[in-house]
């Protein structure tokens, strides 16, 4: 069967200069993964895991190599093309909820259509999703107010509002317990298994790493290692 390939990197290598050493974040990587599989990156802090996530979503650029998202060779586009895509096709949640602290739960979840026209259906949109999410009595609270594990879930509300195919996640539950972690998790399969949405996590966390369907394990900036999760 000829399944769908939703993220293809080929050769990819990042070197960051220093004023003092050059560091080879990324040496050479090359995977394939398919439409609707859910995937850890795992590896010690320093492996490129973070580095190769942010390549993975454009928000940087390779010193070498390339990254198709649904076919687009993305690094071929321009800033704002690849802004526009990126705006688009992909959802980021980060460990740092980076919600903007003046703007409430719902307005945060808006922040990534505030390039196109917001509408009463935009508006419905969000606050559907935090509903769905467990947080229609928080849409009108700050950062502030809310939790650790509201905040991250407000953060998942703003990473899909655009219903993007690919979902970019670097340690997500870094910050959360136990209970929390779960529910994020459980929130990310769902969009998995339900809307066929790609998922990508870096994490530490071995528990973090059963939801998916297999790990790639890094090293050294290279991927060393495939398992699949029984």
């Amino acid at each position: 069967m000829n399944e769908k390939k939703a993220v293809v990197t080929q050769n990819l290598e990042k070197i960051y200069h220093t004023k003092t050493d050059i560091v080879h974040a990324l040496k050479g990587i090359s995977i394939q993964i398919q439409k609707g599989n859910m995937v850890a990156v795992m590896g010690p802090s320093g492996s490129g895991k973070s580095t190769f996530l942010h390549l993975l979503g454009g928000l940087d650029r390779p010193t070498k190599g390339k990254v198709y998202i649904d076919e687009t060779d993305i690094f071929s586009l321009s800033d704002n093309q690849l802004a526009k895509f990126r705006n688009q096709k992909i959802g980021f949640v980060f460990q740092f909820h980076y919600l903007l602290p003046e703007l409430t739960a719902l307005e945060n979840v808006l922040v990534p259509v505030k390039l196109y026209q917001k509408n009463k259906t935009t508006n419905n949109k969000a606050y559907n999703l935090l509903k769905e999410l467990g947080l229609e009595k928080r849409i009108d609270h700050l950062p502030s107010q809310l939790s650790g594990g509201e905040q991250q879930r407000v953060a998942i509300a703003r990473a899909i509002i655009n219903s993007p195919d690919i979902i970019l996640a670097d340690e997500p539950t870094g910050n959360l317990d136990s209970k929390n972690t779960q529910k994020v998790m459980n929130i990310l399969k769902e969009l998995n298994e339900k809307k066929n949405t790609t998922i990508v996590i870096a994490t530490h966390d071995k528990e973090v790493a059963k939801y998916c369907k297999y790990i790639l394990h890094m090293k050294d900036g290279k991927i060393v290692n495939k398992e699949s999760i029984s």
